[in-house]
């Protein structure tokens, strides 16, 4: 089977007035000569060790199950790091939703021969990573046309932010949560219903008519769950 590499680059973001990492998994087959989709991975270090999606990737494009994609990961650099800037409350979390939009897909349409259209560009995440993709993708629907949220983190701002945009109709969302996510314990030893605020995002994405794809699995908030959905998330992304 080809394998496709991983660049592993610095990248200096105006937003955030930092130097941030990048994980490009960039497929085997790649030729300026086809247009690929393009899949950017919040959380991206774990998506690329924990979940091992560079190998799916390669196995997929392999069997034909996939179109070309190249799939681009975003490390988070502490916990603090994180809650910073994936959920609405933290400080910088508008500038990293800029940054994805307005300086990461420039630069990938720039470096690479990419489809530059909405709806070939995808986020994923997990938990806390999976927030940032989904409002991403509701700030920007124009850019980002899929997100695919594992067990994401919901709260009332995340559902504000769900409820009031109006370019829904462009979006369509991957969404998977564990029916024993009711009792997640956070990096502080507080303990989260992911669950039933997960199910309210659901049931509001239905009612306002978003293109959603939504399954409960029976496990907890783990990759021992979220890594083998990725071969289905990928395939009805971009199968």
């Amino acid at each position: 089977m080809d394998k496709g590499t991983v660049q592993d680059i610095n990248f200096y973001s105006e937003c955030l007035q930092e130097q941030m990492q990048l994980l490009i998994y960039i497929p085997a087959n790649y030729t300026p000569l086809y247009r690929y989709n393009i899949l950017i991975a919040s959380d991206g270090k774990d998506y690329f060790q924990l979940g091992g999606i560079p190998r799916l990737a390669d196995e997929l494009i392999n069997d034909y199950e996939i179109e070309h994609l190249i799939i681009v990961g975003v490390p988070y650099k502490s916990v603090e790091d994180r809650k910073r800037k994936y959920i609405p409350s933290g400080d910088q979390h508008e500038a990293y939703l800029r940054f994805l939009a307005h300086e990461l897909v420039p630069y990938l349409d720039r470096e690479f021969s990419t489809n530059a259209l909405g709806s070939n560009r995808g986020l994923i995440g997990d938990s806390m990573a999976a927030t940032a993709s989904l409002l991403a993708a509701v700030k920007y629907p124009n850019i980002f046309g899929k997100a695919i949220l594992h067990s994401p983190y919901v709260d009332e701002l995340v559902m504000e932010k769900v409820r009031s945009t109006k370019e829904f109709d462009q979006l369509s969302i991957y969404h998977v949560i564990g029916t024993e996510e009711n009792k997640v314990v956070l990096h502080d030893q507080t303990v989260k219903d992911f669950l039933t605020p997960n199910r309210q995002m659901h049931k509001l994405m239905v009612e306002m008519g978003y293109d959603t794809f939504y399954e409960e699995f029976n496990g907890n908030h783990t990759w021992k769950y979220w890594k083998p959905d990725l071969k289905r998330a990928l395939i009805e992304n971009f199968g």
